[in-house]
């Protein structure tokens, strides 16, 4: 699948955001190994912690889809800069996705491509815990 592709998904699964409190709606587009692509977008809730983002919705959706090889994920904010994922989202990436490729992008353009290891450079994961 071509990165616009993978970008256009992301921007597609933005407009199902619910983010009535904040305003700021995201969506995501992650790739399996076999180029299937699994979208999410955050749903926001008067309480805000139990606010969900985007990172996390399409790789829940994904894993309890059987999937369980990813090859990368494009994020999509209205920012004009890179948005990229938050702490919380950054850890369940790591640890259900490993070193993923992390493409950032805008309503109009590509903001920023990195790894996750770049975004998460010392991660907390299940070796720790041998």
């Amino acid at each position: 699948m071509a990165d616009c592709e993978l970008v256009s998904a992301a921007r597609a699964a933005r407009a199902f955001a619910r983010a009535e409190f904040s305003g700021c709606k995201v969506g995501a587009a992650l790739e399996t190994v076999d180029g299937t692509i699994v979208t999410g977008c955050n749903i926001e809730n008067a309480t805000y912690g139990l606010t969900i983002c985007a990172e996390r919705v399409a790789m829940f959706k994904a894993l309890s889809d059987g999937h369980r090889v990813f090859r990368r994920i494009a994020i999509v904010a209205s920012t004009k800069g890179p948005a990229p994922p938050c702490g919380a989202c950054r850890q369940i990436l790591w640890e259900f996705g490993g070193d993923l490729e992390v493409v950032l992008a805008n309503l109009r353009r590509e903001t920023g491509r990195y790894t996750l290891g770049e975004l998460l450079p010392v991660p907390f994961d299940a070796r720790l815990l041998r």
